[in-house]
């Protein structure tokens, strides 16, 4: 743990000497990014933190680490917040409530990826358009602390990740996620948006959106909306 960085997936990523599940936690980041580079302001008291995948030649499909680090992320929050109404939100996202409480970022260099993962352990940072939250006083638990709880899941949940039948782990995953039916709106780029229901995933972590004429799109990257 280190007391400052740039970003913890830039430097992890960045690490040559870096093996499998290393893990690169700081107090504060200065330059912290969200999906398509946003920035992810860091507020003390908050979790950033990444570990470090080798990829396997027998691995299932990259993407779907994605489940994995989900899971993982929803495991170790409810340890330190047992009460707490959580979900996960396809692709990357922690809720609690209808709020954002974390995030996801998956990284690639070669066959190394980097999981990248920011929680709000103690304040909420705003961002526009969305509504976010953190931990109650009465749940906050220091970075310090949730290092150990993540980085122990994450764990158990890549071995999952490489033995279990695909299909049983996607379904693990949807056991955490808003449920069928879901009114969702995909932002996939600068004025290009899709309505529809949630309809699960595919075994590689894509998503299928239901369009109302009943036709599937598999959506396998993109911002989600909750209707």
């Amino acid at each position: 743990m280190v007391e400052q960085l740039r970003s913890t997936n830039f430097a992890l990523l960045a690490d040559t000497t870096a093996v499998e599940s290393d893990w690169l936690v700081a107090l504060r980041q200065e330059g912290g990014r969200g999906r398509h580079g946003r920035p992810w302001e860091s507020i003390e008291g908050n979790f950033f933190g990444s570990t470090l995948i080798q990829l396997r030649p027998d691995d299932p499909p990259a993407p779907s680490l994605a489940l994995a680090a989900g899971l993982a992320l929803i495991e170790a929050v409810e340890v330190a917040a047992p009460n707490a109404q959580l979900a996960l939100k396809w692709p990357n996202d922690l809720m609690l409530g209808d709020a954002k409480l974390a995030g996801i970022l998956l990284e690639r260099s070669g066959d190394r990826v980097v999981a990248g993962f920011g929680v709000n352990l103690a304040g909420a940072p705003q961002i526009p358009g969305r509504k976010t939250a953190a931990l109650s006083p009465a749940q906050a638990i220091a970075p310090q602390v949730f290092a150990p709880l993540i980085a122990g899941k994450f764990s158990q949940v890549l071995a999952l990740w490489r033995t279990a039948d695909p299909s049983a782990f996607s379904q693990a995953w949807m056991a955490r996620a808003h449920p069928i039916g879901t009114t969702l709106e995909v932002h996939s780029g600068p004025g290009e948006r899709v309505s529809g229901s949630f309809d699960g995933i595919e075994r590689d972590g894509a998503m299928r959106l239901k369009r109302k004429d009943g036709m599937i799109d598999i959506i396998r990257a993109g911002d989600v909306s909750l209707g």
